[in-house]
């Protein structure tokens, strides 16, 4: 079962034969997200037998999809539990469109990150340039991605609203993308099954997988880029979607009523009064630089150069409202900030904390933590490769494994 299947609360397993390509994807999605588990944990953790688990993961080694191990038996007492690792040679390409660039990685089962390609874009690109950009890196890596690997799909990062259903990007205000079938575009040209998700979102996926917010139920993250401020929301380790797959736009909340007019055609969003172009400016870099922001900023930050200060002050003060916002209306557990965010707060962790508390409700704001996103740089990568990871995840043996079909296109 897929990490994105577990944050619907799909934990257990069973026993009964007609089930068996459920426990499948019970036991593949506990790899995934584990990376090395034994088969003695796996026991404990799904419920399901010894025999059957021995089944199972003879069933994946022979699909191709996990390798077993023997463990190290230093100082071990007792049989040791064969050790059950996810075989990375599966892989996802995922891919970032941003205002100035679109990113592009190779990331394998399990999580790992393979690759990373950025490729800077001189103005913002449309769609079809999206399209285009990504099909030509896939055919540069083709020879290698058809005989050292098997690539699965196709998982898109999109700084906008996602139709849930069909992939639709229905907005993608910085990039000026409206109604655009991009996955079906994407399909067409590399021929590859794509599956496509609002970027912060899977971040939020990421971090509740693989980052600082492994275990916790109740998590808002918030990333900050080029493309503005999004948000993903977990609630009793659910993530929410809504009717159509819109929630989580945290980055429209309003923080100032006297502000500037927002590409929503709201005024005083977060996203307009919180955002990463002054604090470039402030520093003296341009867009192509955003890597150097943060020890520029923190430099000067901590000497007290007025305008570097004021600027971030500001922003965090209107960060704290949207994020008192939030605590009083999802109880969170934890606030996860990425990207410019992270670096924000980075600067003065006390006075956003300050800010949040005195300005959300008694009580849930004596629930929540802040804290900064830990998978860095990585973390859409990570976050599109489990949206294209889990359709395999979902039904490995008849849409995964070597000998089996390959993935449907729909879906």
């Amino acid at each position: 079962m897929s990490p994105v299947a577990e944050l619907r609360g799909e934990m257990r397993g069973n026993n009964l034969d007609h089930v068996r390509r459920r426990n499948l994807s019970l036991l593949l999605g506990r790899v995934h997200a584990l990376g090395a588990v034994s088969r003695a944990q796996l026991t404990k953790e799904t419920g399901l037998n010894r025999s059957t688990i021995a089944a199972l993961s003879a069933e994946l080694v022979q699909l191709g999809l996990v390798v077993e191990t023997e463990p190290d038996q230093t100082n071990q007492v007792g049989r040791p539990s064969p050790v059950i690792v996810p075989n990375d040679t599966n892989v996802a390409i995922t891919v970032n469109p941003e205002i100035d660039a679109v990113s592009i990685g190779l990331v394998g089962l399990g999580g790992r990150v393979i690759r990373q390609v950025r490729y800077d874009t001189t103005r913002v690109p449309s769609a079809r340039e999206v399209v285009n950009i990504t099909a030509a890196v896939i055919d540069g890596m083709r020879g290698e991605l058809e005989s050292q690997y098997r690539t699965v799909g196709i998982g898109l990062a999109i700084p906008g609203l996602v139709r849930a259903d069909d992939g639709m990007v229905t907005l993608a205000p910085h990039l000026d993308w409206h109604d655009e079938p991009i996955g079906e575009m994407l399909r067409e040209a590399t021929g590859y099954p794509v599956v496509a998700g609002n970027d912060a979102s899977l971040g939020a996926i990421a971090e509740r997988v693989r980052g600082v917010g492994a275990g916790v139920g109740d998590l808002v993250y918030l990333n900050g880029g080029a493309s503005g401020i999004g948000g993903g929301v977990v609630a009793g380790g659910v993530l929410l979607g809504g009717t159509s797959g819109y929630a989580g736009e945290i980055g429209h909340t309003l923080v100032n009523s006297a502000g500037v007019l927002c590409h929503c055609g709201a005024v005083g969003c977060l996203e307009t009064e919180v955002s990463r172009a002054p604090l470039l400016a402030a520093v003296g870099l341009d867009s192509a630089e955003p890597e150097r922001l943060e020890p520029l900023l923190l430099e000067r930050y901590a000497a007290r150069d007025t305008a570097v200060v004021d600027l971030v002050d500001t922003q965090v003060g209107f960060l704290g409202r949207a994020l008192a916002n939030t605590v009083n209306a999802f109880n969170p557990q934890l606030i996860i900030l990425g990207g410019f965010l992270g670096t924000l707060f980075a600067a003065d962790p006390s006075r956003l904390t300050t800010a949040v508390h005195d300005l959300a409700l008694v009580g849930p704001r004596d629930d929540v933590q802040i804290v900064r996103a830990s998978l860095g740089s990585a973390i859409l990568t990570v976050g599109a490769a489990e949206l294209a990871f889990a359709p395999l995840i979902a039904d490995p043996a008849g849409s995964g494994g070597q000998e089996a079909a390959p993935l449907s296109a729909s879906l």
